[in-house]
């Protein structure tokens, strides 16, 4: 069975849905290639930034009258819930995702061996065994590889609906040593049992399905916040606070060329390993999901970027295309315009979420300027204000005028803007998805 199968899943539910011209991976593939597909294909879970939330994932079961089932939480931080055929089917979805090796905080994603998780504003869900985390004052905290032994690695405040990461490192800008001793441990290659892992749910996958397939492993994603604080680490070091590690860019770059070296030196040999497990037969790989941009404009200068984290990027994707027939992925929040000639030149395929509140991410401008270099995975619909508090009408109207936009042409992949949050109205969850799959490109 695949993960899905041993979360629950019967093998008839594992079945795309066929458009009247082409499967869901020829959909795919066409769309990556820059040509336009009979339909724009459609994606929810795929990723761990085009999921959903627990809680609403258990409501949208329920309204799409599903078979009532726990929904497992596979990634602990943001509480998202993983998506099964079942769902993929009734929404016409055509991509799955590779479920993780391990779970955020460094626990093993060993589906047989689930135990009942109360979901946050929801109800009892699943997660693996070997997460664990304890409540204190109504706050949920979570620890690294499950040992109690040591402080906890992420926190949920009372009433929350996803963790946050906890700074444990003891370094400061004031006594902070060589990187390559304080990050040592933090990035490795995956291992013989991880690439074989990978290697089973592609079997199983391309055997029994025509999904496309997003592998989630081997990510170089340099400076990401998300995994700077090492939740998964039982003991950190190092400048681990996202604040104190941008004061480095100008303070002592070389301290962060420091901690990409061991990091590039691990993704290059992960993707080394996942290659030979799975071959050619994944569409594409997510590589990186750090941020880059606010609301407003950049976190970091545009300098900073092309001489610290555009280099190895480059590398990166240069090994990819050179080895490998995938489609490099990059997740990169708010407004990165200033840094989207970059991402061209240094070999991005794929850029999600396409936050296009942001400012200067125009989506017509995005199209026409960079429409035939990107595919642009998302924007389908604002998360931030439209899905969670418009009507179930604008958001057929927002998606329908960004499915207008974007999808003609190819280079195009349906998604909402990032996560589908725990309290969104599922009514409009259901108008977006309704609008994508009865939108036709013929």
């Amino acid at each position: 069975m695949t993960p899905r199968g041993m979360v629950g899943m019967r093998s008839a539910d594992a079945q795309p849905q066929k458009g009247k011209d082409m499967t869901s991976k020829e959909r795919v593939i066409k769309a990556l290639a820059h040509e336009q597909p009979d339909r724009p294909p459609i994606d929810l879970g795929a990723t761990s930034c085009s999921g959903i939330h627990a809680a609403a994932l258990e409501r949208l079961r329920a309204a799409l009258g599903l078979a009532e089932r726990p929904v497992y939480v596979y990634e602990t931080l943001q509480q998202l819930g993983y998506v099964d055929f079942d769902v993929l089917n009734a929404l016409q979805a055509d991509v799955v995702g590779l479920l993780p090796y391990t779970e955020f905080v460094g626990v093993k994603n060993d589906v047989a061996h689930l135990k009942p998780y109360p979901i946050p504003h929801g109800g009892m869900g699943r997660c693996v065994s070997g997460f664990v985390y304890r409540e204190k004052g109504g706050e949920r905290y979570a620890f690294p590889q499950g040992d109690v032994s040591v402080p906890p690695s992420l926190r949920m405040p009372k009433d929350g609906y996803f963790f946050d990461n906890i700074n444990r490192s003891p370094t400061t800008l004031d006594d902070y040593g060589d990187a390559k001793e304080e990050f040592a441990g933090t990035f490795l290659p995956i291992s013989d049992e991880e690439a074989e892992f990978y290697k089973k749910q592609v079997d199983l996958l391309t055997q029994n399905t025509d999904y496309a397939i997003v592998s989630n492993c081997a990510v170089a994603a340099f400076g990401d916040a998300a995994i700077l604080p090492g939740a998964s680490l039982r003991q950190v070091r190092g400048v681990r606070t996202l604040d104190e590690w941008y004061m480095l860019h100008k303070l002592d770059p070389q301290y962060i060329r420091d901690v990409f070296d061991m990091q590039y030196a691990a993704a290059v040999a992960s993707l080394e390993k996942l290659y030979q497990a799975v071959g050619d037969r994944i569409q594409a790989i997510f590589i990186s999901g750090t941020d880059f941009g606010m609301q407003t404009g950049l976190m970091i200068s545009k300098e900073d970027f092309q001489a610290l984290y555009k280099p190895y990027y480059t590398k990166i994707n240069r090994w990819i295309h050179g080895n490998t027939r995938w489609k490099a992925m990059y997740h990169c929040c708010g407004s990165v315009v200033p840094l989207l000639d970059d991402f061209v030149e240094m070999g991005v395929d794929i850029l999600n979420p396409v936050q296009c509140s942001a400012a200067g991410m125009d989506p017509a401008f995005l199209k026409n300027t960079y429409g035939k270099q990107l595919t642009f995975w998302g924007g389908g619909i604002d998360t931030q204000r439209t899905l969670p508090f418009g009507t179930a009408e604008e958001c057929r109207a927002q998606a329908r005028e960004r499915l207008r936009i974007f999808a003609p042409g190819g280079g195009y992949v349906f998604n909402t803007i990032h996560n589908i949050q725990g309290n969104t109205p599922i009514e409009n969850v259901l108008a977006v998805y309704d609008e994508a799959r009865r939108f036709s490109l013929g």
